[in-house]
């Protein structure tokens, strides 16, 4: 199995380097000698990487493994180009064992390509030379008779003979550069291929580098230069929520933002706008990125109100052009439109914002529109960019094969493309908020006073794609501008808040200070009040309705004792409710509350003292709190923190899409607190 673990190995070390290929690009192959398992012969074997897989953390399971014999007796069988699609469905006649990938559509290249070990690669250098106007004979200039210029040709079964017969008939050839595509190398070693593979990379890089343009993407325009940092950052935030709810029209989508310097340079650059038009040309990255992205054609320094105004006309352009697009190129067994709206916005003096069906996709769009833009900087440094043309795109964006490949996806998650706001969710109830939303498939801001431990309940959940930790006092209405700008940056917007922060003194009246007054009004009431003001803008902006839970309480409609400041402010969330439900309906934006009673494990509030006096009140010990509350109760159960989350969860999924200024009691059954 050496040929298997060293193809692995060689994988994860080029798929490392984005310059190399990108996330999920390019596949690499090697063959070998395995024992049939049921004769106990030798049987020769392909390993290649299988459809979808990512070669920077490929393991074995990605592998899809055939035997070479009938892969390659499939030449005998191969009905011509009109039908190559049906070649795909061939390969799983050829597998052997069982738990591997599928194979993907280049299995063809690996497998009929004469040669023990094959790399196919999406490197920025190469793609800029496959995309050059006269790539082929750039191609012969560098690399002489060592790498063959291979014209253009959609992946399928027939390049794999094509780029066989070129080998066959190439001897002293060691790889090949694919028009408008990439590269692929070969080799006899795995050492030696991913040599080759490295030389063809760095040959093509140095080439651009000592014989290219110094400014290939023209002269920049003074007005449309990066701005400042905080400037820049200020103006994405203020703009993100529109050029969400713009990428969000047909279908939500989830963002994500670069200020790459290499991408404010492209935007500002004065061949920006008619780079941007032709669109990238490698397969892997237009399937990432639309065939074009949309471009502001306002200076840095337009105003936020200008901007919002421009992209809106912008964005109903690019609609019509991709309409169009569609209609020039579809015939009657097309797939249907897959929606007309940009995943990549480019805007002067800020940065791109790039957008997926979750933020890993989204990030990743926008990583391949940077390769694009390294391809366009190398093919004009030394040549004109030429991508493949439009009706090309078409046919690989709307091939049968990719969308059965889109049909094969796992369905998404009830939460999925949202992004959930969670005030007080470090701990507690909140934390299990955002635990259930996060599994649920939202992407997820824990806001919470102290920011290490929002940081640390946000790695628990997953990466900075699934969760992220801000710090936010609810009392100040800047640090609440703060975060929600955090979240904005970080996800494209926010569609749930949930105003969860708080804290109780377990007081008589006669007992209860002005102090104590007014900082529970401030950390609920006023805190609630201030984040569902900020948020509610954001919300409005985008368009694209939403939710706002309040966490209440079952003493914001139950008169308990010892608890006056407590469950005046809990009554006065429990309205806030109402009232914002009445207010932010016309805008899609539902409004609801939970009325939980005596979460006693897990809880902040009662491991504050809270607890302590609500035992003292009642006569028993601290640690029979739960018990108690449960024995007073209708079900005679404990309520967790898990079960306010469960609330949530249907709250703000899509079983209960028309249900707003609704409180929930979750409680075990309170017949004090009925609402009525």
């Amino acid at each position: 199995m050496t040929a298997m673990t060293d193809l692995v190995a060689r994988s994860n070390r080029l798929g490392a380097e984005p310059h190399i290929t990108n996330y999920a690009g390019g596949n690499t192959s090697a063959k070998g000698t395995a024992t049939d398992p049921v004769t106990g012969e030798p049987v020769e074997l392909l390993w290649v990487k299988g459809s979808g897989g990512d070669l920077g953390t490929l393991t074995e399971r990605g592998l899809a493994v055939l035997r070479l014999d009938r892969m390659r007796a499939l030449v005998d069988v191969y009905p011509g180009l009109d039908r190559e699609d049906e070649m795909v469905t061939a390969f799983d006649y050829c597998l052997h064992g069982t738990g591997g990938a599928a194979p993907s559509i280049d299995t063809a290249m690996h497998g009929l390509v004469d040669a023990p070990h094959v790399d196919h690669l999406h490197p920025d250098a190469g793609i800029a030379l496959a995309t050059a106007k006269d790539g082929e004979k750039l191609t012969k200039k560098i690399f002489g008779d060592t790498v063959v210029w291979v014209p253009w040709r959609r992946p399928g079964f027939q390049l794999g003979l094509d780029i066989a017969a070129i080998k066959a008939a190439n001897p002293t050839a060691i790889g090949c550069i694919l028009g408008g595509h990439g590269i692929t190398a070969w080799a006899d070693t795995s050492a030696q291929c991913e040599k080759n593979s490295r030389w063809i990379i760095d040959t093509a890089q140095a080439y651009l580098d000592a014989k290219g343009k110094k400014a290939p993407f023209g002269k920049p325009r003074a007005k449309f230069v990066a701005l400042p940092a905080e400037e820049r950052r200020a103006k994405a935030a203020a703009l993100a929520p529109t050029i969400r709810g713009i990428a969000s029209h047909d279908r939500p989508m989830v963002g994500h933002l670069s200020d790459d310097v290499r991408v404010l340079d492209f935007i500002a650059s004065a061949k920006a706008p008619a780079l941007a038009e032709l669109g990238t040309s490698c397969p892997d990255h237009f399937l990432r990125t639309k065939v074009k992205p949309l471009l502001l054609d306002l200076p840095a320094g337009a105003s936020v109100e200008a901007s919002i105004q421009r992209l809106r006309e912008l964005h109903e352009q690019y609609r019509a052009d991709y309409t169009a697009y569609y209609k020039a190129h579809a015939d009657a067994d097309s797939p249907a439109i897959r929606g007309a709206d940009p995943l990549i916005v480019l805007v002067p003096g800020v940065g791109m914002f790039s957008f997926g069906a979750n933020k890993q996709t989204a990030r990743v769009a926008g990583e391949f529109y940077l390769n694009a833009i390294n391809v366009m900087r190398g093919a004009e440094a030394v040549s004109t960019y030429t991508p493949i043309s439009d009706a090309e795109k078409f046919r690989i964006e709307y091939w049968a094969l990719e969308e059965a490949k889109l049909q094969r996806m796992p369905k998404p998650k009830s939460h999925a493309t949202r992004v959930a706001f969670v005030t007080g969710a470090a701990s507690g109830i909140g934390k299990a908020i955002a635990t259930r939303l996060a599994a649920e498939g939202a992407c997820v801001v824990i806001a919470d006073l102290d920011l290490a431990k929002a940081q640390a309940a946000a790695a628990e959940l997953g990466s900075t794609d699934v969760a992220i930790g801000v710090q936010v006092n609810v009392t100040e209405q800047a640090q609440i501008e703060r975060g929600i700008q955090d979240a904005v940056l970080a996800f494209g917007g926010i569609d749930i808040v949930v105003n969860n922060a708080g804290l109780s003194l377990s007081k008589p009246l006669l007992e209860t200070t002005e102090a104590d007054w007014d900082l529970q009004h401030d950390v609920m009431a006023k805190g609630s009040f201030l984040v569902s003001k900020v948020a509610a803008r954001v919300l409005i902006d985008q368009g694209m309705g939403g939710d706002v839970i309040y966490i209440s309480s079952k003493n914001s409609v139950f008169a308990g004792p010892n608890n006056i400041a407590y469950s005046a402010t809990k009554a006065d969330q429990a309205h806030q409710v109402r009232l914002l439900a009445v207010e932010l309906g016309e805008h899609g934006v539902k409004v609801n509350g939970i009325n939980p009673d005596g979460v006693v494990r897990g809880s902040g509030i009662f491991a504050s003292g809270w607890g302590a006096n609500r035992a003292a009140t009642y006569g028993v010990a601290e640690d029979d709190l739960g018990k108690f509350y449960a024995q007073r109760t209708i079900l005679k159960r404990e309520v967790l923190p898990e079960h306010v989350a469960n609330a949530v969860a249907v709250l703000t999924g899509p079983d209960l899409s028309h249900t707003t200024g609704l409180h929930i009691p979750v409680d075990a059954g309170v017949a004090a607190a009925f609402l009525r």
